[in-house]
């Protein structure tokens, strides 16, 4: 995975995961040892999730960008899907409280989503590919028009 494509995943991982530490202080403190397991499980869901959405995003973006913005919609649209199966899944479990679960889950996922958009407004990435220093035009990598 290139240097760019990390940085992007640790700077929506790792304020995804703060949020998930205080959502599961918050819910121990409200429903206990049960909350902040739910509160847990919900931030590593997300995490999962949404790590893997961008890891596949990212690769379909080099090999396919035609199908980037279809992929994109699909991807998240399933996402969605998914988290909205898991939360149906399990709310009547006894192994965590369910509503820690599901408020952690949509707001982490909330904070995955900005971190996402804040990386992505920040990264410096070139729609241009730079001449070479001695005044060389590069290769071409892309379908030749």
């Amino acid at each position: 995975m290139p240097s760019n494509d990390v940085r992007t995943l640790l700077q929506t991982a790792v304020p995804t995961a703060a949020a998930g530490v205080i959502a599961a202080a918050v819910s121990a403190g409200v429903a206990g040892g049960k909350g902040a397991v739910g509160a847990v499980v919900a931030t590593l869901v997300v995490i999962l999730f949404m790590g893997i959405g961008l890891v596949v995003l990212q690769r379909t973006a080099k090999s396919l960008p035609h199908l980037f913005q279809a992929m994109g919609l699909m991807l998240y649209t399933a996402q969605l899907l998914l988290l909205f199966i898991f939360v149906a899944a399990f709310k009547d479990t006894s192994l965590f409280n369910p509503k820690a679960f599901a408020i952690t889950l949509v707001a982490t996922t909330l904070v995955w989503i900005g971190a996402q958009a804040r990386a992505h407004m920040k990264a410096k990435i070139l729609y241009v590919e730079p001449e070479s220093s001695k005044g060389e035009k590069p290769e071409k990598t892309g379908p030749s028009v």
